[in-house]
């Protein structure tokens, strides 16, 4: 016993109903407070919704405005003594009501929860003030006049409001229905007085609320809450009732999900296993659960969040069905609930070691068969586990497996996730004795149709995450063991299938075009578009001529880069049709993709596609570099006999050259960086020499590349002198040159908002007037970007009702 306080646990004894002998119970001292992951979730969607409802208010300002109007024409008809008693009425109420629940709960013996309400209603207080004085000093105009109603006296966030829902949030006067009914009710009146006597708006009251829950919230976070999960001696209670005679207990590593677990040794010498839910639990990794639910098809995801009970049966019902289909798991004898917060399941305990603490060298072949057949045993009931790893495969000690962590699981699974088992069993066991062991024990036992079956689903977001990182140390594993797979079964279906609603990086994609529409809509606004309507025609024809013919260049450009012969016409509509998915897609990862399926198309094998079009782009990246040092430098001579390079251009080329030197002396950035250039590039240099031996591809390729770029900036030169503005070409072309870059880099569809901001801003700084920059740069994107968008949809239906595309 003295070891066990010196460790700072605690045993205390249990004694046995009728004065029988007391029960041992081994476990580490719970925390007298703990912060609840449900108070942490609360307060950042009160955050969200906060930003949400001003956000909404700044687009529907008109709408709020028109209602202050009409409430301040009908509060004019109100009797003067029925607003003045529904405000004291809803005021008293507001004051009176946390005032009860103190004294309620100071007489309870529970004064430390109306400190803390006190500490959340003071935050509120201060924060409402803070927040107040910014709103009006220095605040977003907009803001202030929705918030106060441009009438001066009125506070943007009420103080009194903020800090008594802070109060009762901190004090949870919501887990008692009366006393929550009667606040919101005080909270309504008051509201309505204050809206009605002009001393508020509505957009003022419901931020006040919002500020307050967030302050009650971060304040229960921040301090915590009392530890209501029961002890181990109310454990030990528990499964008395179920009928077992316990003599000691002991607390054990909790499972992946972050239950308790016990071993609870009985009088007759064997041994339970307990697992025990705590209420408090149910919302750990909830954010990570929300993002698989709504990243992932429905056919994958699990349930978000379930309650307590629905939680306690769910594993329940797993647990009994996988005993009765026969597999070796262990039996569960019980199951309880112990008070509001806690549930338990007592297994009998079967002597195991995980298949994660057991050695590579260790896993027979035999060992890997009794695996597959557990599984194939589940698998013919229907029944998913839904976690096939190293910690839930367990071999007792005859060297039989076991499978544990039932409460992962599906009862009536559909055939997609019982592939997603099959794949993730296959996949873990790769990672430990090698994707050609792994599959070949797999074969043997399920057979080759049942892993052709779940061919299209071996992909990395289909498993668990331990498995995702462990992957990640192996990336060749997957492609290695697709590959055993289709030469055991030839004809099995390598397509794999779409499990993502969407990838992150779309998600990053449609977020930064939203930025960029918002950025080009206000800079669009700022622009006179009349003075479109102003510009000469004959540059403005010129302009338009450039702009068409750098598609003939883009084509001859693709031509000289493939050594097979190309029709020009036709990849000519390609180019075309490249404009048009533009529209969905960055404007450096459309051109690719396009023509390379474009070449795929014309009967050239994928390799040796995506190595022409990447040496065009290569090229084309080292013609655009050679071009943009040169016209800078150009730019920047003072005269013809000196030609001495601008400040600028020596602090640009300093600067990558920095970059550059970064980039390689971190041995993780180096790798990253070497990496993908050799992936993406692979294949170019064997296709580069191939289109070297003629000098007509030569010719082709590289005029193409050239007349490219002198195209879009003579395009952009007419744009400037149909408005009358004056600069040297070269200027224009430096312009041209870095703005593409930009726009090539940015994540937005064609660069959307990125281009038009970097030109906009280098033909300002090359002195040009910023009204003229502004319209020669919108009719450049005109020209380039929206009006190809047409052409480009109707040659892009062409090419696939042909099938070129």
């Amino acid at each position: 016993m003295r070891n066990i306080k010196e460790r700072g646990e605690r045993a205390p004894a249990v004694g046995a109903p009728g004065g029988g002998p007391a029960v041992l119970v081994v476990e580490p001292l719970l925390p007298q407070r703990i912060r609840r992951p449900s108070d942490a979730l609360r307060f950042l969607v009160t955050l969200l919704a906060l930003v949400a409802v001003i956000l909404l208010a700044l687009v529907a300002k008109k709408t709020l405005n028109g209602l202050e109007a009409d409430v301040t024409e009908g509060t004019r008809r109100v009797p003067f003594l029925l607003s003045g008693l529904v405000g004291v009425l809803g005021g008293g109420a507001m004051l009176a009501i946390p005032a009860a629940y103190a004294v309620e709960r100071v007489i309870h013996r529970d004064g430390l929860r109306v400190a803390e309400g006190l500490f959340a209603a003071i935050a509120g207080m201060v924060l409402s003030f803070v927040l107040g004085e910014w709103i009006i000093a220095a605040g977003a105009e907009d803001l202030r006049l929705l918030l106060t109603g441009g009438r001066a006296g009125v506070e943007p966030l009420n103080t009194l409001l903020t800090s008594v829902i802070a109060y009762t949030t901190a004090v949870r006067i919501s887990n008692r229905p009366t006393w929550r009914a009667a606040l919101w009710t005080a909270v309504a009146v008051n509201a309505v007085a204050l809206f009605a006597g002009l001393a508020a708006t509505v957009l003022g009251i419901v931020v006040s609320i919002l500020v307050g829950l967030s302050v009650g919230y971060a304040t229960l976070y921040g301090v915590g809450s009392p530890n209501t999960r029961p002890p181990g001696s109310a454990i030990v209670a528990a499964v008395r009732k179920l009928g077992f005679h316990p003599v000691k207990a002991r607390r054990l590593d909790d499972d992946h999900q972050g239950s308790r677990r016990y071993a609870v040794g009985l009088r007759d010498g064997s041994r339970l296993d307990v697992t025990v839910l705590d209420r408090d639990r149910q919302v750990a990794g909830l954010l990570y659960r929300l993002w698989r639910r709504i990243r992932l098809s429905s056919e994958t995801r699990r349930k978000a969040i379930r309650s307590l009970r629905a939680e306690l049966e769910r594993e329940a019902l797993m647990a009994y069905a996988a005993h009765a289909a026969g597999v070796g798991t262990p039996r569960l004898v019980g199951t309880s609930e112990i008070g509001s917060d806690a549930a338990l399941l007592v297994y009998e305990h079967i002597s195991t070691r995980a298949l994660e603490d057991i050695p590579d060298e260790e896993i027979s072949d035999d060992l890997l068969a009794q695996i597959w057949e557990q599984v194939l045993l589940l698998q013919v009931q229907r029944l998913a586990h839904r976690r096939l790893t190293g910690d839930s495969i367990h071999v007792d000690d005859e060297g039989r497996v076991v499978l544990m962590d039932a409460r992962s699981g599906e009862i009536a699974a559909g055939d997609i996730l019982l592939s997603l088992d099959v794949v993730q069993l296959l996949t873990y066991l790769s990672l430990r004795v090698g994707a050609e062991r792994a599959v070949r024990a797999a074969t043997t036992v399920a057979g080759p149709h049942t892993l052709a079956s779940a061919l299209p689903l071996l992909q990395r977001i289909a498993l668990t995450r331990e498995t995702r990182l462990a992957l990640s140390k192996d990336k060749a594993l997957l492609p290695a063991i697709r590959e055993r797979i289709v030469e055991l079964e030839p004809r099995a279906e390598a397509e794999t299938v779409r499990l993502e609603r969407f990838r992150p990086k779309t998600l990053f994609t449609i977020v930064a075009s939203a930025f960029a529409a918002y950025f080009l809509v206000t800079y669009l606004a700022r622009t006179n578009l009349n003075a479109i309507t102003s510009a000469d025609w004959r540059w403005t024809g010129v302009a338009f001529a450039a702009a068409m013919l750098s598609y003939v260049a883009a084509a001859l450009m693709l031509m000289g880069f493939v050594p097979e012969r190309l029709p020009l016409g036709r990849t000519v509509l390609v180019q075309f049709a490249g404009s048009f998915v533009k529209l969905v897609a960055p404007a450096a990862v459309s051109g690719v993709a396009i023509n390379t399926r474009y070449l795929q198309r014309r009967g050239i094998p994928p390799g040796q596609a995506v190595a022409s079009v990447g040496a065009s782009q290569l090229v084309g990246l080292a013609f655009h570099i050679t071009l943009l040092v040169l016209f800078a430098y150009v730019t920047g001579s003072g005269t013809a006999a000196s030609f001495t390079p601008s400040r600028t251009l020596v602090f640009v080329l300093l600067a990558v050259a920095v970059l550059v030197l970064f980039l390689m002396g971190v041995p993780r950035l180096r790798r990253m960086v070497t990496s993908r250039v050799r992936s993406l590039f692979s294949g170019v240099v064997p296709r580069l020499l191939d289109v070297l031996q003629s000098p007509r591809k030569i010719a082709e390729g590289f005029t193409g590349t050239l007349l490219l770029t002198v195209f879009f900036v003579v395009c952009l030169d007419a744009c400037v002198r149909a408005f009358g503005g004056d600069l040297n070409f070269a200027a224009v072309a430096v312009v041209f040159l870095a703005g593409n870059a930009i726009g090539s880099a940015a994540p937005t569809p064609g660069g959307l908002g990125a281009v038009e901001l970097s030109l906009a801003t280098g033909l300002t700084l090359a002195s040009l007037e910023p009204g003229t920059a502004a319209s020669a740069v919108l009719l450049f994107r005109l020209l380039t970007f929206w009006f190809p968008v047409l052409p480009g949809w109707a040659s892009f239906a062409y090419l696939q009702r042909n099938e070129a595309l």
